[in-house]
């Protein structure tokens, strides 16, 4: 049955009576065989999604089957790569057409000449399960890559292959499952990106997320395998926070994924990446980094589909037993690909125009982060963490409102924190993270005893703080009581001295939770100190006249992160000055 064009309505394409195509088959559309799925279909019609520019298709041209869902190449050569929404390669496509990429590229996602150094890790005769891993390679200097059965295979191995170099279509495994067919096994395989890779359990992430930013650690920190929000206006910071998080955090894999973003700032993301040093392996962070890079010059439904393409790379890794993050910066552009695509199905509009199932969309998108035992037994785990770009730094508009729903981390940046040059601008009134009770314990036994009651404490300043400021915008701050003058005091030093991080600075861009307790520890023994001599009746104007809360809000950059004695010493001369101040 041949397949032809009947309309084309930007990247939507319809074909004529019945067809012999399967829902979400991925497809060929035209003679320039542009990349497209099946995404609505009945006896008299089958509409497609195309993934590329559609200028200059014509009716008439032909639809060509794959037999396939739209799936990614799994194998060694992942990362260090640069991919669009439907993983090609950007780098490879590059060698062959220029700077200036045309429609039809159609270039293997996986170099095919490579060779890779492989050990094999099963023999004949052994039983391998969905998942097992049967082979390793050196994929970067950095990530080990280990091969797994598929997940739909199972069988005895009938034949292996002998250590050394192959490249990624080369058999390496030969098995034979229970009803006698033989599945050859190679260095890759495919899965298709809707569907969500299988783990044997999912489990309560122990452990947190630690990104060497003190407002996300301490204040409100994301938990391996949670998912966070982090919603701001233009200008608040969201591409930034991204990017220190993504250099620092403590995930063995890294996912960035530029969608609907603007050109230059991913150009940024792969200058400052490629250049940067991973602190834990001492070589370029892009050793274990994907950048899938869908800018908002490129085919909007292509945008819809690199969401799902960074989060099965990240379920392959973590299937590895790797702890893999995930950035997705902006998924607002993915819901606006989801609605512009949904009014040229001419499909209701629910609110602001996005589709009526925009929230089970993000649900679904959402849900395949999470802390699971892999079917192999290993533990691995994704977080995910979602860039809002809400219009007019609204949060009640519909993507930030549903994201809400379904993230349990919500880091709220301020416009007017922005502008006043604190960063990162992450509003400590409005933002929340449900995870500290599932982490109380794991701070308890790896940074110290009383971690979560300085944090407690510190956030118990801060809304007092906020309470005060009220009052102050009303009548001023003279009438005040001592004791009140002293919090706001103290509160300006959490603000500054602690939650205010440069990004810049060779000593604050990364901080270890080690010293982000002392510094909470510090501060709260200046205002234990201070709050003692205030009921003395001591005037705040003195205990400010010492210095002592200026050091304490420039110790970020003064004390190394390598030599926390620094800070004792900033206690002993807390004790030195204030004995003063009470004597005189």
């Amino acid at each position: 049955m041949k397949n032809t064009i009947y309309s084309i309505n930007g990247p939507v394409v319809t074909i004529k009576g019945k067809t012999d195509l399967e829902m979400m088959e991925m497809v060929y559309v035209g003679k320039a065989r542009l990349v497209g799925e099946v995404i609505r279909m009945n006896d008299k019609e089958t509409t497609i999604q195309v993934y590329e520019e559609t200028g200059g298709l014509k009716a008439g041209e032909p639809v060509e089957s794959t037999g396939g869902p739209l799936s990614v190449t799994l194998g060694p050569g992942i990362l260090r790569n640069i991919y669009d929404g439907i993983q090609r390669p950007l780098p490879a496509i590059e060698q062959h057409m220029g700077s200036f990429i045309e429609r039809g590229a159609h270039e293997p996602s996986l170099d095919e000449a490579a060779k890779w150094d492989v050990t094999v890790t099963v023999r004949q005769g052994d039983t391998l399960t969905a998942g097992q891993i049967y082979a390793t390679c050196p994929e970067t200097p950095a990530i080990e890559h280990r091969c797994m059965v598929p997940p739909t295979v199972s069988g005895t191995v009938t034949w292996v292959a002998d250590n050394g170099s192959y490249t990624v279509n080369e058999p390496i495994v030969k098995l034979t499952d229970a009803k006698g067919k033989e599945h050859t096994l190679t260095l890759c395989q495919k899965w298709p990106i809707r569907t969500p890779r299988p783990s044997a359990e999912r489990m309560t992430s122990p452990r947190p997320l630690i990104t060497g930013q003190r407002v996300i650690d301490t204040m409100f920190p994301l938990a391996k395998g949670g998912a966070a929000a982090i919603p701001g206006g233009f200008g608040t910071g969201k591409t930034m926070t991204q990017h220190q998080i993504a250099k620092w955090c403590d995930a063995d894999i890294i996912i960035y994924v530029g969608c609907g973003e603007r050109g230059n700032e991913m150009t940024q993301a792969l200058q400052e990446f490629s250049e940067l040093v991973d602190p834990r392996t001492g070589k370029s962070l892009m050793d274990r980094t994907v950048l899938i890079a869908n800018t908002s010059n490129m085919p909007v439904a292509a945008r819809e589909a690199s969401i799902y393409t960074g989060i099965t790379l990240a379920e392959y890794y973590r299937d590895m037993g790797y702890h893999a993050a995930m950035m997705a910066d902006s998924t607002s552009r993915w819901a606006e690909a989801l609605r512009e695509i949904s009014g040229r199905l001419e499909e209701m509009p629910a609110d602001e125009g996005y589709p009526a199932y925009l929230p089970s969309r993000l649900a679904e998108f959402y849900e395949r982060a999470g802390y699971v035992k892999t079917l192999n037994g290993a533990e691995g785990s994704v977080s995910v963490i979602g860039a809002v770009s809400p219009q007019g730094n609204d949060f009640s508009e519909p993507v930030t409102q549903n994201t809400k729903r379904f993230t349990r981390c919500f880091w709220a940046l301020d416009k007017s924190l922005a502008y006043a040059r604190h960063y990162p601008a992450i509003n400590w009134n409005d933002s929340y993270s449900e995870y500290l009770g599932d982490l109380g314990g794991w701070y308890y036994d790896n940074v110290g005893h009383d971690f979560m009651s300085c944090r407690e404490r510190i956030a118990n300043l801060l809304l007092q703080e906020n309470n005060l400021m009220q009052i102050v915008k009303l009548i001023g701050s003279d009438v005040l009581p001592d004791d009140q003058k002293l919090t706001i005091e103290i509160a300006r030093v959490i603000r500054v001295g602690f939650l205010q991080q440069n990004a810049f600075h060779a000593v604050d861009t990364y901080v270890p939770l080690e010293k982000q307790l002392k510094m909470m520890e510090t501060i709260l023994y200046l205002y234990d100190k201070c709050a003692a001599l205030v009921a003395k009746q001591v005037p705040v104007s003195r205990l400010l006249a010492t210095g002592l809360f200026d050091e304490l809000v420039q110790m970020k950059y003064t004390v190394p992160n390598d030599d926390l004695s620094k800070l004792d010493e900033l206690q002993k001369a807390i004790d030195t000055k204030l004995a003063a101040v009470a004597q005189g």
